[in-house]
């Protein structure tokens, strides 16, 4: 069978359609919409989109205020973490996941969207999650780039929403309501933490 015969031809408008947009500088084009691929709210992190049944889609902060930042501990590998991300059986996100070895920094769901992280609905919709790739009960995992490039996130998300830089606003996972999580746990410096927040 001739696949060419079966197939429609393209209009004349929609060829030049497409020849206009063609000629159109790439500079004028619109900037990608919220959510599309590369589109992050962090413009040094890597778009890593979470599977969407691991989160719940908003228009955060007209929806919900976002008043805090819940800083979380994988307890799995950076790369593991994504996965969990993205697998549908999970119900699990963050909206961001650092990693170790050098503070490259994830983005898996859109900081307009409700990330399931916290373990408790108003918390969830009021904060912006940060997993960082390690464990509990190994602070060897918190390097220098884990700390700084963390810091840099919190501090451009605390100044992106009015939110202030302090242990009242910045919390850790076993401060949430709650919960039975106890990340990041004794080996996370928080003096140190909040210090990089605040000079970032």
């Amino acid at each position: 069978m001739d696949m060419d015969r079966e197939r429609p031809r393209p209009s004349r408008r929609w060829l030049l359609k497409g020849a206009a947009l063609a000629a159109v500088p790439y500079a004028l084009l619109p900037e990608p919409r919220a959510g599309a691929s590369g589109s992050v709210d962090y413009p040094p992190a890597e778009w890593t989109p979470a599977s969407t049944s691991n989160y719940t889609g908003s228009d955060r902060p007209g929806s919900y205020a976002i008043d805090r930042v819940v800083i979380h501990v994988t307890q799995e590998t950076y790369a593991d973490t994504l996965e969990i991300f993205q697998d549908p059986a999970k119900q699990v996100t963050a909206h961001y996941v650092v990693r170790s070895a050098d503070g490259h920094i994830a983005q898996c769901v859109r900081e307009s969207d409700i990330a399931w992280h916290a373990g408790n609905w108003s918390y969830n919709t009021r904060s912006v999650g940060i997993e960082h790739e390690g464990w509990v009960d190994r602070p060897s995992y918190f390097t220098d780039a884990l700390y700084e490039q963390s810091a840099k996130l919190t501090a451009s998300i605390c100044d992106r929403y009015g939110i202030p830089k302090d242990r009242e606003h910045i919390i850790g996972h076993y401060q949430v309501p709650g919960t039975d999580h106890t990340d990041p746990g004794p080996g996370w410096d928080w003096v140190r933490y909040i210090r990089l927040v605040n000079f970032a």
